[in-house]
């Protein structure tokens, strides 16, 4: 893609760059849609972009495609969906590929995805301010240069936001943490289960990636204990020779969604039996009615809760306060442990970063317009890949990104002609 290129070329090459270069800034006119951020949903806008004929510049922090997927996962991790629900659009994955592929052959596919549509991100490029300027009618969007003083401001006609629904990990502020002996680590650090052989391991968070990092720590022989706050829903990975998202799909396209709820739970109950006799009690609402107006996504079980009942992990509940070896529960329980796994999810980091409150909330970076209406804002701004729904949602989302810009980039753009 020579426009990239030119892009960066233009420090050495334009006369404009090179002088706004001297004084710290260089400014860089894009007349392609800007995309920040490299994961999957960036992807797939940008190859629904390209299958238009319509290049885009992808403006990545990290120094790699996918960076949640290549950075801050453990070495376990399979894909919770069978492989024909996580497809981004235009290539499915290969035949070869199992039902629930790995995590290594998932970036495989990326790669081979982003080789395919030719999708060349700049890396080490941190969005720090994205703002409209409705006196040129584009937005500039600034990264940080080499040197402290420097910065690139890529001004643009179209913005889509990629940085998704996992930008930044979620920390909680638990009393004694500065006490405690032993190590706390968020997920994003862990690996596998290795280098906790034989230890007493404290984790906090019971989604998906808490219940798998307990199997991984029970498969490393160590002892696992889960901190379990709030209802959960837990449902087996399967249910009558079928993937439960594939048979949930299809049983939404004859039924609504209490009575596919209700199906659901019935099987549970008879695959994996009263869970709230471990201390994971069910919430009151149904967990495809629950996904849909909260985001919850229920715990799709790969083995953690045979362990849970045979003993090996322990349930606990909320924590009041940790100490130099030790944790208080809030049922005034005190127990000693070597280390402690926060499994407390990602954040977006959207306010951080974009200056506008229509199309994005300020408390928690997500559109505000609930799906299927949060993919398009104002001024050419674009929101992809923060449905709640996974990488189906943001194929949806790609897909109608390219079709609106589309639409419009026929229309010729005329800096001096008034808003």
């Amino acid at each position: 893609m020579d426009y990239l290129k030119e892009v960066e070329g233009k420090r050495v090459h334009d006369p404009l760059a090179q002088k706004m270069s001297k004084a710290g800034r260089c400014i860089i006119r894009v007349t392609v849609p800007v995309i920040v951020g490299a994961g999957p949903s960036g992807l797939a806008a940008a190859a629904c972009l390209k299958e238009r004929g319509l290049p885009s510049l992808v403006l990545e922090r990290e120094n790699c495609l996918a960076s949640l997927w290549q950075l801050k996962t453990y070495d376990r991790l399979r894909l919770h969906l069978p492989k024909e629900h996580c497809e981004l659009p235009l290539m499915p994955f290969p035949h070869d590929f199992p039902t629930y592929p790995t995590k290594d052959q998932f970036l495989n596919y990326l790669e081979a995805y982003a080789k395919r549509f030719d999708i060349r991100p700049l890396f080490n490029k941190t969005v720090v301010c994205a703002e409209y300027d409705h006196r040129s009618r584009l937005w500039q969007v600034t990264t940080p240069g080499a040197e402290k003083e420097e910065e690139t401001v890529y001004q643009c006609q179209w913005l889509i936001v990629a940085t998704g629904e996992n930008a930044e990990e979620v920390v909680p502020e638990i009393p004694g943490m500065s006490e405690f002996a032993g190590s706390i680590i968020h997920t994003s650090l862990y690996k596998s289960g290795h280098s906790y052989h034989g230890k007493k391991v404290l984790v906090v968070g019971c989604g998906n990636s808490g219940m798998e990092v307990c199997l991984d720590l029970c498969n490393h022989n160590a002892f696992p204990s889960l901190v379990v706050r709030d209802s959960v829903h837990v449902l087996p990975q399967e249910m009558l020779g079928r993937s439960t998202f594939g048979l949930s799909m299809w049983l939404l396209k004859w039924f609504p969604v209490r009575l596919v709820d209700q199906f659901l739970l019935l099987v549970s109950r008879i695959m994996l039996g009263d869970t709230a006799r471990f201390g994971l009690h069910r919430p009151k609402l149904g967990p495809l009615q629950l996904k849909s107006l909260s985001g919850k996504t229920p715990v799709l079980d790969v083995g953690t809760l045979a362990n849970i009942k045979a003993g090996n992990i322990k349930v606990c509940p909320g924590i009041k306060q940790l100490s130099r070896h030790g944790v208080e529960f809030v049922d005034g329980r005190v127990e000693n442990f070597d280390a402690i796994i926060l499994a407390t999810g990602y954040k977006s980091n959207v306010p951080s970063w974009l200056k506008e409150d229509k199309m994005f909330s300020q408390k928690d970076g997500f559109p505000i317009r609930p799906f299927p209406n949060g993919w398009v804002g104002e001024c050419g701004l674009y929101a992809v890949g923060f449905t709640k729904r996974g990488l189906l949602g943001a194929s949806l989302d790609a897909r109608r990104i390219a079709e609106d810009i589309e639409h419009t980039q026929f229309m010729a753009f005329d800096p001096a002609r008034p808003p």
